[in-house]
């Protein structure tokens, strides 16, 4: 049986889940470049933030808090990736695929570029120009400080825009993500 305290916690977290599920599974998607990642992170990253509500929701930034809580879940399954596929490496000889003149489409050849990126800069250029974070809630989001935001965010545009093989690199990156659930079942 729930006490008055607890309800209102309760409606509390589901309006927090309604407004921001949508954005953490989409910065979760484009960290990690796997859209059917991206809700599992989201909703491991709001469960984990109902575990410690009562914390969260005393923060100054509880938005900033899960959003750094998304950074951690995929930097840690990017590392879990990475791990694999040394271990496959092991048991396949690898080999260079290319293809000649591919029919790509640009938002394809951005997310190919952001997955080479390492996933500091990465996360840095994602929340700067595809959610328009301010380089301060960036920071906050990324546990890190504002001058590390600073450079990071400047290194990994000049990598994008090498890897892109264009003067200009994208200032937005914008992608769909596939949504089943949570926050309405809306497509972002």
């Amino acid at each position: 049986m729930g006490t008055v305290v607890d309800d209102a916690a309760s409606v509390e977290f589901h309006a927090f889940f309604d407004r921001h599920y949508a954005e953490l599974a989409r910065l979760a998607h484009l960290l990690t470049g796997e859209a059917d990642a991206a809700d599992d992170l989201a909703a491991d990253a709001l469960l984990a933030l109902w575990n410690r509500w009562d914390r969260v929701r005393a923060a100054d930034h509880p938005v900033a808090y899960a959003r750094g809580v998304v950074a951690n879940l995929a930097k840690t399954r990017i590392r879990s990736a990475v791990r694999e596929r040394r271990r496959i490496t092991l048991f396949w000889s690898q080999r260079e695929e290319k293809t000649e003149n591919p029919d790509i489409p640009g938002v394809i050849d951005v997310q190919t570029a952001l997955r080479r990126l390492p996933f500091r800069k990465r996360a840095c250029v994602v929340l700067r120009h595809a959610f328009d974070l301010s380089e301060k809630d960036t920071a906050l989001a990324l546990g890190v400080t504002v001058g590390t935001v600073k450079s990071q965010t400047s290194k990994g545009m000049a990598e994008l825009k090498r890897l892109l093989g264009g003067d200009e690199a994208p200032l937005r990156v914008r992608t769909p993500v596939r949504t089943t659930g949570g926050a309405g079942g809306t497509n972002r």
